[in-house]
C-alpha cells in the first residue's frame, strides 16, 4: 500500500537532483568546450523537449495544469543559448559542429547558404513578430484582468460559503486556485520576454558567426572568400535553424497555453467539438469549395477532395446532433412525467423558522441533554423572561448544527437573516473587567458578543484568581444565552404581527369586551394597534398591561389616528410602570438632560418635519450633539449608572429617532413619563460638543 507513495517520493528526489545538475551543466556549457558528438546529443535533446512541451500544452485542460511552464521556458531559453555558444565555438575553431548542424546546413536548405539564411530570417520573423508578440500581449492582458478580477472572485467564494453552497475546504481550494492563476499569468507575462530576447540573440549570434567565420577562414586558414563564405555560412545557418525551430515550437506552446483561458478540455477535443459542430456551416463551406474547383485556372482535384471531406463530416455531425436532440427530448419528457407524478411542494421551500440558532459541531454538547447540556432549558427560561419583561410571546427557537460554521462558532438568525454571531471556547470562561479589577490576568483576548466589551477567555483553573482580582467570569453557555437574550430583546417588536395582535385582542375581549368594542375595528384597525404595540416594545416598554394600553388607545384614538402620537400618549399613561423600571432601590432616577440649545434645535427639526415629512438635523449639529451625548453617557456609565436621557414631551420621539442608530441602547423618556413619587437627580447635561 505504501509503494506508490515511496515511489513518488523517490522520483521526486531524483527529479530535484536532476534539475539542479541540469541547470549547473547548462551554465558549465557556456565555459567548457563540447565535442561534436556531445553537441549532437544535446541538440537532439533540445528538439525532443521542445516537441514534448508543445504536445503537453495541446493536451492540458487548463493553463494551471502546466503551471511550471514559465520556469521551464526560462530553462529552455538558457539551454538554447548555451547550445548556441557551444556550437559557435566549434564552428569557429574547427569548421565543424557535428552531424545535426551539418545536416541542417546541407540537406534542409539544399546546401544553399542564401536560401538557408532567408529561411532562418523568416523563422525569426514568425517567432519574434507574430507568435511571441501576440503571446506576450495576451499574457500581459490576462495577468492584468486576472488581478483585477481577484476581489470579485473572492467575494463570490465568500458568498457561496455563507450561502452553504460550498464547504470551508472547497472555499480554501478555490481561493488557492485564484492565487495560483494570478501568479501564473503574472509569471507568463514576464516569461514571454525570454522568448523575445532569445529571438534577438539568435539574429545577433548568426551575424557574428558569419562575420567571424569569414575572418577566421580567410585570415587564419587561408581560404578564398567564396570558400569561407560557403563553409561557415552554411554551418552558421544550420546552427541557427537547429536553434530557431525548437524555439519556435516552445513559443508556439506559450501562445497556445495563454490563449486557452476559457477552454474546459484539451485542445484536440475543443477543436473538433467547436470547429465541426455546425453541419450547416460545413455544407456551405463544401459548396463554396466545389464552386472554386470549377473556376478556370484553379486546380479542380484539391478543392473537390476537400469539399467531399467537409461534406462527409457535415453528414456525420448532423446524424450525431439529431441523435442527441432525441435523447435530450426523451429525458425532458421523462422529467416532466416524473414531476407530474410527484408534484413539488413549493410552499415548503419558502417557509423558514422565525428564530434559528445555528451552532458548530463543538457546541453540540451544550444542547445535548445526555451530555449534560442545558441550553434548551436556558432558552425556555429566556422566552419566559422576555414574556414577563415585555409581554411578547416569542416563537420557538429552532436549534440546528451547521457544518459550514467553524467548530466553536454560532449564528443567530431571525426570519432567515443573520442578526448576530459569536465564537465560544468550550471549557473556558469569559472574564470581563467590571471596572474594579486590581491586576491584569493572562488569557486569550476576545470581545464579549452581546455588548461588544473587551474580554478574555480564561481556563477553569484561572477562574478563581480572576474573580479575586475583580473580574466578572461567565461560562460559555451563559455567554451564548446572554447574547441570545439581548438579540431577541432588541428584535422582539418584529414578532408582533397582525395575527399576534388579533390573539391578544381576543384574550382581552374575554375579560373586558367593552374596551375592545370601543377600540376596534373602529376607530383603529389591527394594523394601527400593531404599530403602537411595536413602538412600545422597540423602546423596551412592556405591553403586559394590555387593558390599560387599550383603554388609553380608545380614549386618544378619538383625537388622532397617528400611531406616533398614540404611542407617546400611551407612554405618558404608563408613567408609573416606566419609572419603576428605571429607579434605584431608593426610588431615585438618575438622568441626563439636554441643554436649551439642543432642545431648540430638535424642536426646529420637528417643525420642519411637519412641513417636509423628513426628520433631520444639519450634519454638523447632529455630529456635535452625538459627541456631547457620548461624553455624558460615558461619564454616567463610569459612575455606575444606566444612561437615561430626559427631554421635553414635544421632542422625545424626535430625539430618540435622531440618535437610535448611533446609540440604540440609550433610554429616552420625557418629563410626563416620570411618576410624581420618583426623585429625579441629574447626572449631567448634553451640550453641543463644538460650535456649529
Amino acid at each position: 500500500m505504501n509503494l506508490p507513495d515511496e515511489s513518488t517520493t523517490r522520483l521526486s528526489k531524483i527529479g530535484d537532483f536532476l534539475a539542479v545538475v541540469g541547470i549547473l551543466f547548462i551554465v558549465m556549457m557556456l565555459i567548457i568546450p563540447l565535442s561534436p558528438v556531445a553537441l549532437d546529443l544535446l541538440l537532439a535533446i533540445n528538439i525532443s523537449l521542445s516537441v514534448l512541451i508543445l504536445l503537453l500544452t495541446m493536451n492540458v485542460n487548463k493553463s494551471l495544469d502546466f503551471a511550471i511552464f514559465p520556469s521551464l521556458l526560462l530553462i529552455m531559453t538558457l539551454f538554447r543559448l548555451a547550445l548556441n555558444v557551444s556550437s559557435t565555438r566549434l564552428i569557429l575553431l574547427n569548421g565543424y559542429a557535428g552531424q545535426i548542424i551539418t545536416a541542417f546546413g546541407n540537406f534542409v536548405v539544399g546546401g544553399n547558404a542564401v536560401v538557408g539564411f532567408v529561411i532562418f530570417i523568416i523563422l525569426v520573423v514568425i517567432q519574434f513578430i507574430v507568435i511571441t508578440k501576440g503571446a506576450e500581449r495576451v499574457a500581459e492582458v490576462a495577468a492584468r484582468f486576472t488581478l483585477d478580477a481577484m476581489p470579485g472572485k473572492q467575494m463570490s467564494i465568500d458568498a457561496d460559503l455563507n450561502a452553504g453552497l460550498i464547504t470551508d475546504q472547497q472555499a480554501r481550494s478555490r481561493r488557492r486556485e485564484i492565487e495560483r492563476e494570478a501568479d501564473f499569468y503574472g509569471a507568463m507575462d514576464g516569461a514571454s520576454k525570454f522568448v523575445k530576447g532569445d529571438a534577438i540573440a539568435g539574429i545577433i549570434i548568426t551575424i557574428i558567426n558569419i562575420l567571424g567565420g569569414l575572418i577566421i577562414g580567410m585570415v587564419q586558414k587561408g581560404l578564398a572568400f567564396d570558400q569561407a563564405l560557403s563553409r561557415y555560412t552554411l554551418l552558421t545557418v544550420g546552427d541557427g535553424l537547429v536553434s530557431q525551430i525548437p524555439a519556435l515550437l516552445v513559443s508556439t506552446a506559450m501562445g497556445i497555453l495563454v490563449t486557452r483561458a476559457a477552454s474546459e478540455s484539451n485542445m484536440g477535443h475543443d477543436l473538433t467539438q467547436q470547429l465541426f459542430s455546425q453541419p450547416k456551416v460545413l455544407y456551405i463551406a463544401a459548396g463554396l469549395l466545389i464552386i472554386l474547383g470549377f473556376i478556370p485556372g484553379l486546380p479542380t482535384l484539391p478543392f473537390i477532395l476537400i469539399a467531399l471531406l467537409l461534406g462527409g463530416i457535415a453528414y456525420l455531425t448532423s446524424k450525431t446532433v439529431a441523435k442527441k436532440s432525441v435523447e435530450i427530448a426523451e429525458k425532458e419528457n421523462a422529467q416532466e412525467l416524473k414531476q407530474a407524478e410527484t408534484p413539488e411542494r413549493v410552499l415548503n421551500l419558502v417557509q423558514f423558522d422565525p428564530i434559528e440558532l445555528e451552532i458548530g459541531y463543538s457546541l453540540i454538547p451544550y444542547v445535548d441533554q445526555e451530555q449534560g447540556g442545558d441550553l434548551l432549558d436556558r432558552i425556555t427560561l429566556i422566552r419566559k423572561q422576555l414574556a414577563l419583561e415585555l409581554g411578547v410571546v416569542l416563537p420557538v427557537v429552532r436549534i440546528r448544527d451547521n457544518l459550514q460554521l467553524q467548530p466553536n462558532e454560532y449564528v443567530i438568525k431571525i426570519k432567515g437573516v443573520e442578526v448576530g454571531k459569536g465564537e465560544l471556547m468550550p471549557h473556558y470562561h469569559l472574564a470581563m473587567d467590571s471596572g474594579t479589577a486590581t491586576k491584569s490576568i493572562n488569557g486569550i483576548p476576545t470581545t464579549e458578543p452581546a455588548f461588544g466589551l473587551p474580554a478574555l477567555w480564561i481556563s477553569e483553573v484561572d477562574r478563581e484568581e480572576a474573580e479575586m482580582a475583580g473580574y466578572t467570569t461567565v461560562d460559555s453557555p451563559s455567554v451564548l444565552a446572554t447574547h441570545l437574550t439581548e438579540v431577541l430583546k432588541s428584535h422582539a417588536a418584529e414578532f408582533i404581527g397582525r395575527q399576534e395582535v388579533k390573539n391578544l385582542i381576543a384574550s382581552v375581549k374575554e375579560h373586558s369586551p367593552a374596551v375592545i368594542e370601543e377600540l376596534t375595528p373602529d376607530p383603529l384597525s389591527l394594523g394601527d394597534i400593531q404599530k403602537v404595540l411595536q413602538n412600545l416594545v422597540k423602546e423596551g416598554i412592556s405591553i403586559r398591561n394590555l387593558i390599560e394600553i387599550f383603554e388609553k388607545l380608545a380614549d386618544y384614538a378619538r383625537l388622532s389616528k397617528d400611531t406616533d402620537y398614540l404611542t407617546e400618549m400611551i407612554r405618558q399613561g404608563l408613567s408609573r410602570q416606566i419609572s419603576k423600571s428605571l429607579v434605584d432601590e431608593k426610588n431615585r432616577l438618575q438622568v441626563i438632560t439636554l441643554s436649551p440649545e439642543i432642545e431648540e434645535a430638535v424642536f426646529e427639526a420637528v417643525k420642519k418635519e411637519q412641513e417636509t415629512g423628513s426628520l433631520a438635523l444639519e450634519p454638523n449639529l447632529w455630529q456635535s450633539m452625538l459627541k456631547g451625548l457620548g461624553e455624558e453617557i460615558e461619564n454616567a456609565a463610569g459612575r455606575g449608572y444606566m444612561p437615561v436621557v430626559l427631554t421635553s414631551p414635544q421632542i422625545r420621539l424626535a430625539f430618540r429617532r435622531l440618535i437610535e442608530h448611533a446609540v440604540p441602547r440609550v433610554i429616552v423618556i420625557s418629563y410626563n413619563e416620570i411618576d410624581p413619587s420618583v426623585q429625579v437627580q441629574g447626572l449631567g447635561m448634553v451640550k453641543f460638543a463644538y460650535a456649529s
